[in-house]
């Protein structure tokens, strides 16, 4: 019945139900804060969520079964203008899930609600190990100065970026030194993490470069 009596709530089951739902959205909280890689950390984040999902369950806790009670809390919320915004996904993402973890414990599927957040967990962390996703993982800029017209230098720069990049390409070249010599710029990928003092110490020991520097930027991070 769409007006029907609702279920007799204890004291006991509501604040079972907030506490199983606080401990769960500490739960997201925990992972979120684990594998967040943006720039824009917020702690009051990190809060919203726990309680967000605990006034969740509060909400479906006072709706149970009852239709007209539903409509006014719904015409309530309506009066509220959330202006905060979400320019991840990934944290919208996270805010759903402790919203839905909410329900579940408000509508007494704790169940639901602890498997969900088993598995939604287990599948983040799995994300945020694996390379899914992504594209190039080391990435930078290459710049040093070398003489002009000198083709040994030029075959050792191949040389010494195929040794240690997997992929490379010149984005430009300028006249340094009042044309004495050439600033070279490349972007690079380099085939691990740890090649990046080897790189620049390679060069540096040729003795035929000067200015020898290495910008790096993990494309994983998104602004």
């Amino acid at each position: 019945m769409f007006f029907g009596a609702q279920e007799a709530l204890t004291p006991q089951l509501v604040a079972g139900g907030l506490i199983l739902s606080f401990l769960l959205a500490m739960v997201f909280a925990m992972v979120y804060q684990f594998t967040f890689r943006g720039f824009t950390y917020s702690r009051s984040y990190i809060h919203s969520m726990v309680l967000g999902s605990m006034v969740t369950c509060m909400l479906i806790m006072a709706v149970g079964s009852n239709l007209a009670r539903g409509m006014g809390i719904l015409g309530t919320l309506a009066i509220i203008r959330f202006r905060t915004p979400v320019r991840d996904p990934r944290d919208a993402m996270f805010l759903f899930a402790c919203l839905g973890v909410g329900i579940a414990c408000g509508a007494g599927m704790p169940l639901v609600a602890a498997l969900g957040t088993l598995v939604i967990n287990v599948a983040a962390l799995a994300l945020h190990w694996l390379p899914f996703a992504s594209r190039r993982e080391y990435e930078g800029l290459l710049r040093f100065i070398a003489q002009t017209n000198d083709s040994a230098s030029e075959q050792l720069v191949r040389e010494t970026l195929v040794r240690y990049c997997a992929s490379f390409f010149l984005l430009g070249m300028r006249d340094a030194e009042q044309g004495e010599s050439v600033e070279y710029s490349y972007q690079v990928r380099l085939i691990d993490p740890s090649y990046q003092r080897d790189l620049v110490e390679a060069l540096k020991k040729a003795e035929a470069f000067a200015d020898v520097t290495l910008l790096m930027q993990r494309t994983t991070v998104e602004l």
